[in-house]
């Protein structure tokens, strides 16, 4: 990794005491990748907070899906762009085309603040040069904001975050989220092997770590199972959700898969439509 990595010797900002009536919701939408299959859309979760609503990356099957699970789309507060691959931004030019026309979203006042890295704004007006789309001119305010790694921002009301580079493009990162009563995830988005990301992930609440195959990995920038063991028992978060499954995961049976490892937390298989809620009083739940 390069000098924009995160270090292992990372600190999160400091937050006030623990309320323990603080919780988020989270709805995973796609657990898959760009690969068509049957039962896991492209990547995107949705993030229920005490100070608004957060979609995680904007896959191209993301719009039907927030649909589908009944997600309030249409007053989404803000959008995180971990990269720039198709199946983790594919869906924001459509989306933003949606919103401008929709009959929900014309009389929406509170601006959608679209977080990404350095490029993101650039990637919006390829998007509008492409065919005259003009994306910003909405019904309501947008904010386009581009993160700078390791600097602290707030993305909603109360809930803070900070971005860390990851070995997978030149531009991915990954987040750390948390809100005022320290109620907190990360979400690593697509990412190679790299243990400073462990650092990141510390003691959180929950783990969002990508998987995309069981073993003898054919892409580098991926984890296989046995590497985001590794980051998971290193981080010792709450619990740990794996994502980002490939189709040779179909073969697997995961729960016998995570037995063979002592990975001292639980780790939960994603798929789409789980919902899980995160509570800093160890209420912690998934259905």
């Amino acid at each position: 990794m390069n000098s924009t990595a995160v270090p292992e010797t990372f600190k999160r900002p400091a937050t006030p005491a623990v309320c323990y009536d603080s919780v988020m919701q989270l709805q995973v939408l796609g657990s898959g990748t760009s690969v068509p299959h049957f039962k896991r859309s492209s990547s995107a979760y949705w993030l229920e907070t005490s100070g608004g609503s957060i979609l995680l990356d904007c896959s191209p099957s993301s719009l039907h899906r927030m649909a589908a699970e009944g997600c309030d789309w249409a007053s989404l507060d803000a959008i995180w762009i971990s990269h720039f691959h198709l199946d983790h931004v594919g869906g924001l030019a459509p989306f933003l085309f949606g919103t401008k026309h929709a009959p929900e979203t014309r009389s929406r006042a509170k601006p959608l603040r679209i977080f990404g890295p350095i490029g993101l704004q650039a990637l919006l007006r390829r998007f509008d040069e492409a065919n005259g789309y003009r994306l910003l001119e909405q019904p309501f305010p947008i904010d386009v904001i581009e993160v700078e790694t390791l600097q602290p921002f707030e993305m909603v009301t109360g809930v803070r975050a900070v971005a860390a580079k990851t070995p997978h493009t030149t531009e991915s990162h990954a987040i750390h989220i948390q809100d005022d009563d320290n109620v907190s995830l990360v979400f690593t988005s697509d990412t190679g092997f790299a243990e400073p990301l462990a650092a990141l992930a510390r003691h959180v609440d929950l783990l969002i770590l990508e998987c995309s195959f069981f073993k003898d990995k054919p892409i580098e920038k991926h984890l296989e199972l046995a590497e985001a063991i590794f980051l998971i028992r290193k981080a010792a978060p709450k619990r740990a959700l794996l994502t980002h499954f490939y189709p040779e995961w179909d073969n697997v049976v995961f729960a016998e898969a995570i037995a063979r490892f002592d990975p001292h937390c639980e780790i939960i298989e994603a798929t789409d439509g789980l919902r899980i809620e995160l509570r800093r009083d160890d209420t912690n739940s998934k259905n």
